[in-house]
């Protein structure tokens, strides 16, 4: 019996300690939300601004010349793939590299610490993560695929649909893709259409690497959040479970003891 006490006192005291750290990484989670999304709208709304602005410029039929809308065979494959910096997030690691076994990929370029020890690069780290990063690795990709390296460029991301969702997903950003239905507009852009497409598709890509890897982000402490919060409710209810074990193992040493007083006495 007492050894069967002393178990539980020491599964209890572990059980404890994880709910402390499920709370606290819970807490830190919770103060990273708000800033997480806030950025994340800022990013999603500027890449939307200049996606309106590139498809105008696709509409054009002088743009069909631009190396960025030549379609190729998709046999050569770049990949952005944007994973989480931590662990204890949920799902949220490994929906992206599920995901990432299903496309085949002749290049692999990881963003996220979780992402860069799987692919065996120098950590990238999603947290910090800035648009002068997104631009230098944007003029790279730009450059790499008008010369003809590979055909198409795809970002690997988690798409944030609410604290309670996030869905990974496939995001093809080369080549560009033509617009078909333009609207009418009185744009006039100087020296010529092609030529401002051509200048300003290193912005345009930087803007959706960056929007990417910050919605990324917002859905890996999102994630943390929701784990963390479930974490502690299991570890509560198994503590609460432990406590009740204790009780009663406890009560039936100190009835055992009583039992073994009164008989010694009667004898």
């Amino acid at each position: 019996m007492g050894a069967d006490i002393k178990k539980l006192k020491t599964r209890i005291k572990s059980v404890d300690s994880t709910l402390h750290l499920t709370k606290a990484m819970g807490l830190v989670a919770s103060s990273k939300i708000k800033r997480a999304t806030d950025a994340m709208m800022k990013s999603r709304e500027y890449a939307d601004t200049i996606t309106d602005a590139v498809s105008m410029l696709t509409a054009c039929r002088e743009c069909e010349k631009s190396p960025y809308l030549k379609k190729g065979d998709g046999k050569n494959t770049c990949l952005i793939i944007i994973a989480g910096d931590r662990g204890l997030a949920g799902g949220y690691n490994a929906n992206i590299f599920r995901l990432a076994k299903e496309i085949r990929a002749d290049e692999v370029i990881p963003i996220g610490k979780r992402a860069c020890d799987r692919y065996g690069s120098e950590p990238v780290l999603a947290e910090t993560f800035r648009y002068l990063d997104a631009l230098e690795l944007s003029k790279e990709l730009c450059t790499r695929f008008s010369e003809g390296e590979f055909d198409r460029v795809g970002i690997l991301c988690t798409n944030y649909v609410s604290i309670m969702s996030q869905e990974a997903q496939i995001k093809w950003i080369l080549p560009l893709e033509k617009n078909e239905n333009p609207n009418p507009i009185s744009i006039v852009f100087e020296p010529d259409e092609i030529t401002v497409l051509n200048s300003a598709i290193y912005e345009y890509i930087a803007a959706l690497i960056v929007a990417a890897v910050r919605e990324s982000y917002a859905s890996e402490v999102a994630a943390r959040r929701v784990a963390m919060d479930s974490a502690g409710k299991n570890a509560q209810q198994m503590l609460d479970d432990l406590y009740l074990d204790y009780n009663r193992a406890r009560q039936g040493a100190i009835t055992q003891e009583i039992t073994e007083i009164v008989a010694g006495s009667d004898a």
